[in-house]
C-alpha cells in the first residue's frame, strides 16, 4: 500500500483514503486553536496598526500606497503559476480601473485586463456574496480568449473530465509526480454550492481563520480546467477585506506566497493528502499573512520616498519629459538609465535627452553612477 494512502473505517467498513476530500465527514475541518491564538493576535494587532498608519497619511498617499499594493498583488500572484506580466501594463490597468489620475500610463492587453478585474471585483466589492456566476466571470477575465497557453480550456463554467482526471502533475513525460487529484466533475456543482453557503454565510469564526480555510477548500475543490490557484487568491483577499472591513489593500498576500512558493506547495500538498486536521495549512497561513503585513512597510516606504521626493523639489522647474523620467525611476526603473533610453522613452533626439540629463545633474536630482563602463548611466541622488 502506499505510504500517503490512508485506511479509513467507517460503518465497520475499511476504506482506502488518498486525499483529504475522500473522508465522509468533508468538509468538516479541524484544528488546535491554542496553537493558533498567539499567531492569529499578532495578525489582528498588525491589521490594526497599518489601518491606523495608512489613515494618518492621508487620502493621496492611501491612494497610491494602495496603487502600489495591488499591482504588486496581480504581479506575484500570477507568477506562483509561472506566468509574468508587464509591471507598466499591470499598474496602468489598476489606475485606470481604480479611476487614478498617474501621469505616464500604458496600453495594457486583455489578459492583464482580465486579472485586474478579477482582483479588484475580489476586493472592491468585497460586501457583495460570492456566486457560482461571479466565479464564472472571473474565470472566463482570467481566459478572454478561452485558450491557457496552447490549449483549449472549458471557460466560464465548472470543469468535466472527458480528457481523465484533473490532475496537478510535475516531472518530465514518463517520471511524472502526481501531486494531487481533484474530486470528479460530476460532485462539483454540489460542492462548491456547499463552500459557497458557506463562505456567504455569517458567523462566530474569526474572518482571519475563514480566509485560510477557504483558500484550501475551494483549491481543494478544483472547480476550473485552469486559474484554480489565482482565484484560490482572490477569494482569500476577498475574505480578509472582510477581515479589515476596506476596499483598501495596503499588505499583499500573493506576494509573501510566492517568496514561499516552494513552502507554499508542500505544505498544500501534504494537507491534502492528510485529515481533516488542517493546523498545520493554518498556522502556515497565518504566518504567512504576518510576513505580508509585516512587509507592508516596504510599499509605504516607497510611496513615502516618494512624496517626499516631490516634496523637496516642488519649487524646482522641470519639463513634462523630466518628469515622466523621475516617476519613471522612483518607481523601480527596469536596468540602467543612460541618455539612449530616454531618448527612446520620451520619444526625442539624443541631444535633447542629454540636454534634459544635464540640467538635472545641475539641479542635485540626478547624478552619474560610480560604476565605469562603455556607456554612462545615471540614478538619483539620495
Amino acid at each position: 500500500m502506499n505510504a500517503e494512502n490512508k485506511l479509513y473505517f467507517c460503518g465497520g467498513m475499511r476504506k482506502l483514503i488518498t486525499y483529504i476530500y475522500e473522508y465522509a465527514d468533508w468538509p468538516e475541518f479541524t484544528w488546535n486553536n491554542e496553537e493558533l491564538l498567539f499567531t492569529l493576535g499578532q495578525v489582528r494587532n498588525l491589521q490594526g496598526k497599518l489601518t491606523g498608519k495608512m489613515e494618518a497619511l492621508g487620502f493621496v498617499l492611501r491612494e497610491e500606497a494602495v496603487l502600489e499594493t495591488i499591482t504588486l498583488d496581480v504581479l506575484k500572484s500570477t507568477e506562483i503559476e509561472g506566468e509574468v506580466l508587464n509591471l507598466k501594463e499591470v499598474r496602468s490597468s489598476v489606475a485606470r480601473h481604480l479611476g487614478l489620475n498617474v501621469p505616464g500610463l500604458v496600453r495594457s492587453d486583455r489578459n492583464v485586463d482580465g486579472v485586474v478585474e478579477m482582483m479588484l471585483d475580489a476586493t472592491q466589492q468585497y460586501k457583495k456574496p460570492l456566486t457560482a456566476n461571479r466565479l464564472f466571470g472571473w474565470h472566463s477575465s482570467l481566459f478572454p480568449s478561452g485558450r491557457s497557453g496552447h490549449y483549449k480550456i472549458t471557460v466560464g463554467k465548472w470543469r468535466d473530465n472527458k480528457t481523465g482526471p484533473m490532475q496537478v502533475v510535475s516531472g518530465a513525460m514518463g517520471k511524472e509526480r502526481v501531486h494531487f487529484q481533484a474530486p470528479h466533475s460530476k460532485v462539483l456543482a454540489k460542492e462548491m454550492n456547499k463552500f459557497l453557503k458557506w463562505f456567504n454565510a455569517k458567523d462566530t469564526l474569526d474572518p482571519v481563520i475563514k480566509a485560510a480555510l477557504a483558500h484550501l477548500w475551494f483549491i481543494t475543490i478544483h472547480p476550473f480546467d485552469d486559474g484554480n490557484g489565482r482565484i484560490a487568491r482572490a477569494i482569500a483577499d476577498m475574505q480578509l477585506a472582510r477581515a479589515d472591513g476596506s476596499t483598501q489593500r495596503f499588505y499583499s498576500m500573493s506576494a509573501q506566497i510566492k517568496t514561499e512558493r516552494s513552502k507554499y506547495y508542500s505544505v498544500l500538498e501534504k494537507t491534502q493528502r492528510g485529515n481533516l486536521n488542517v493546523s498545520g495549512w493554518m498556522n502556515w497561513f497565518l504566518n504567512c499573512l504576518k510576513s505580508s503585513l509585516n512587509a507592508s512597510d516596504k510599499t509605504l516606504g516607497n510611496v513615502l520616498n516618494k512624496v517626499n521626493f516631490w516634496k523637496k523639489h516642488t519649487d524646482i522647474f522641470l519639463n513634462d519629459r523630466q518628469k515622466k523620467m523621475l516617476n519613471k525611476l522612483l518607481d523601480g526603473f527596469d536596468g540602467k538609465l543612460s541618455s539612449s533610453k530616454w531618448a527612446k522613452i520620451c520619444k526625442c533626439s539624443a541631444d535633447t535627452a542629454l540636454r534634459d540629463i544635464q540640467d538635472l545633474i545641475k539641479k542635485n536630482i540626478l547624478e552619474k553612477e560610480s560604476e565605469g563602463g562603455r556607456s554612462t548611466n545615471y540614478q538619483l541622488v539620495i
